[in-house]
């Protein structure tokens, strides 16, 4: 379970994120440093305690590493907030109160994500089958009735996406 970083690792990470490439410790001091004087040591340190912590991989490349997040800065968001949401003893009250400190830009935002995880259920499933309010039909004893001679009624296919096409039209039979 993920715990919040440290206000150093986070400004670590902070920037692992926003680069999304391999850094280095060299780098990441180098960045921090127009903020604040800090050691080499300690972003070293730091940086090895994120490795160890599972935030980051690391490459050795010659006498040094090269350090890639593990993930992204929304699924560590998405962790702590699940993680939070998750002990409390009244989730409902928790999210009610969470989304009372949203600003107006916050809640949309969040209807945003709500419409893109519906679609996306909708469209991973099929809709389920309506239950049947009838019981099923009695078994037949009659013989069943001759095949259908005539063709059955035409049914046009939905028409394909613009700039996609699967050949020349065929015409319909006659």
């Amino acid at each position: 379970m993920p715990r919040p970083l440290g206000e150093l690792e986070d400004a670590v990470m902070t920037r692992v994120w926003q680069w999304n490439r391999p850094v280095t410790v060299r780098e990441v001091l180098e960045d921090l440093q127009q903020e604040r004087s800090i050691a080499y040591t300690t972003v070293m340190t730091v940086m090895d305690n994120l490795h160890q912590k599972g935030w980051v991989r690391r490459e050795a490349e010659g006498r040094a590493y090269r350090y890639t997040a593990v993930s992204t800065r929304a699924a560590y968001s998405a962790a702590l907030m699940n993680e939070a949401w998750s002990t409390s003893d009244n989730p409902a009250a928790a999210l009610v109160a969470f989304f009372g400190m949203m600003s107006a830009e916050q809640r949309e935002a969040l209807r945003d994500a709500v419409r893109v995880v519906q679609y996306d259920d909708e469209s991973a499933t099929e809709a389920p089958a309506e239950p049947r309010t009838e019981p099923p039909a009695e078994p037949r004893t009659e013989p069943p009735a001759e095949p259908r001679t005539e063709p059955p009624a035409e049914v046009s296919a939905p028409p394909e996406a613009e700039g996609e096409s699967a050949g020349p039209p065929t015409p319909p039979e006659r």
